[in-house]
């Protein structure tokens, strides 16, 4: 196994692909803007997930457990989407309302971190694969500890959230994660969190914190969180999920679609591919989450290491 990530010399391809695409294929643009009718998934979705914990108050845990793994799960990564298309301004034109809404996100997602992984989403897109800069490549301690052994993989996958919110960001340089906006957002969903357990029942709480736990873990959909960018394919940097869980994920399978041109929002996505096929249709794709988790957990060539790391040129900012 190697204990180093596979170093490259040049840039990340999606910006050339871009240029190349917008170039071949003017009429992409009209694909670019906002989605306003994606605030109804937002208000809808997080409408489920309380009246789901409400409803499951009262009844044995195991069955919250069972109701948030088989439901709950594909709700809180509908919301995490969601939360990703908030953070590209593409719900609304207006920042600031987007932001208000990836505060309700949190809400059903049951934990305030939606301008958080905005500051650090926006950072992965303009520093894709540069470890210095790059929150979405694991520290080097981390790595080595995870290593390539099937029972630590599998294990550091359950528990895949910690490495996501807690591990990662504080390498990331020259970046400060407090801001206005973010204690805003602790504080106004931690207060509302808060309400609903006082007032309504603190089982909903922990049915939402079940539900993310199982969307950011061991689950159907846990393989999308390895399929964006880990290696399967010596060279390929950036993989699409062609797949029946893009319905319920909002299209965020389609992420070499995504990198190439980020302001088109999930309902507008598979499009570009279909105005654009020649740029797509050569590169490696995945047709099952579950067989990604499987492959990563169980082969030993594959390791947190499977990544292409470029150059740390520039000065993240934040």
């Amino acid at each position: 196994m190697s204990v180093d990530y596979t170093h490259v010399d040049h840039e990340q391809i999606h910006r050339d692909r871009a240029r190349k695409i917008l170039k071949a294929h003017p009429e992409v643009r009209t694909l670019l803007g906002p989605n306003p009718w994606t605030s109804v998934f937002i208000f809808s979705l997080v409408f489920i997930q309380i009246s789901t914990g409400y409803l499951l108050a009262d009844k044995p845990w195991w069955l919250i457990l069972i109701v948030a793994y088989a439901l709950g799960a594909f709700i809180s990564h509908g919301l995490y989407v969601l939360v990703h298309e908030v953070c590209h301004n593409l719900v609304f034109k207006t920042p600031w309302i987007n932001k208000l809404l990836g505060f309700l996100c949190d809400v059903g997602i049951g934990f305030p971190s939606s301008i958080s992984f905005s500051k650090y989403h926006m950072i992965h897109h303009a520093h894709l694969g540069e470890y210095d800069y790059d929150p979405d490549i694991v520290a080097y301690w981390e790595g080595r500890l995870i290593g390539n052994k099937t029972w630590r993989k599998a294990l550091w996958l359950c528990f895949f959230f910690l490495s996501q919110g807690f591990t990662r960001t504080p390498k990331v340089k020259n970046t400060k994660l407090m801001d206005g906006w973010v204690a805003a957002n602790m504080i106004s969903v931690s207060l509302v969190l808060l309400a609903i357990g006082f007032f309504i029942n603190w089982w909903v709480i922990g049915y939402l914190l079940f539900s993310t736990f199982f969307a950011l873990g061991l689950h159907p959909l846990g393989g999308r969180w390895l399929q964006e960018h880990y290696v399967f394919e010596e060279g390929q940097e950036t993989y699409s999920y062609y797949g029946p869980l893009n319905w319920v994920g909002f299209n965020i399978g389609y992420h070499n679609e995504h990198h190439d041109l980020m302001n088109i929002p999930w309902n507008r996505t598979p499009k570009l591919r279909k105005m654009a096929p020649e740029f797509y249709n050569n590169l490696v794709i995945h047709k099952s989450l579950t067989k990604v988790a499987w492959d990563f957990i169980t082969k030993p060539e594959m390791s947190p290491f499977s990544r292409i790391v470029h150059p740390s040129k520039n000065k993240a900012k934040a």
